[in-house]
């Protein structure tokens, strides 16, 4: 084989390590950042198509309804704990320790975005409170089984009397 095409050789060889190792990078890079949603019962039992379940150590969003009476607030520091649940009885434990929104309450549709510390536990690194009254997110309500219709003004006016 002559200089020539040793040369060319080598640098298609090169070049396609280059390409396949940018590649797995960009795939590793998106695989991490990656945050699937899940409803508390999806956490506790699997995913009802596949069974799976999520891992320990995973990042995750989870949407439910925020359980009365399950808030614990440390009067010490930020850190709070609550009960996420859904319309099939599954129920999370989220931990956050920031401050919360301020339409955060108790019976309220929410969706916390954390990592998998327990089998039914996340600490979350956000949660987000449904922002209006007649709007919840689709995977939320989705996840809860409800329907929202919105009243139109003349309904809602009559109602408030």
């Amino acid at each position: 084989m002559n200089p020539r095409r040793k040369k060319r050789l080598a640098l298609a060889v090169a070049l396609i390590g280059g390409v396949a190792a940018i590649a797995s990078l960009l795939l590793y890079a998106l695989n991490s950042n990656l945050n699937l949603f899940y409803t508390p019962t999806e956490i506790v039992q699997g995913k009802k198509d596949t069974g799976v379940l999520p891992e320990v150590g995973q990042r995750i969003r989870v949407g439910g309804m925020v359980t009365v009476g399950s808030m614990v607030r440390d009067p010490e520091s930020l850190h709070v704990e609550f009960a996420v649940h859904d319309s099939l009885g599954g129920e999370v434990i989220v931990t956050y320790d920031d401050l919360l929104p301020d339409l955060f309450r108790e019976g309220q549709g929410i969706v916390a975005q954390g990592v998998l510390i327990e089998g039914g536990k996340l600490q979350a690194t956000e949660v987000l409170a449904k922002h209006d009254e007649n709007y919840m997110p689709p995977e939320v309500a989705e996840a809860m089984g409800q329907t929202h219709e919105k009243l139109d003004y003349n309904e809602e006016q009559k109602s408030s009397y």
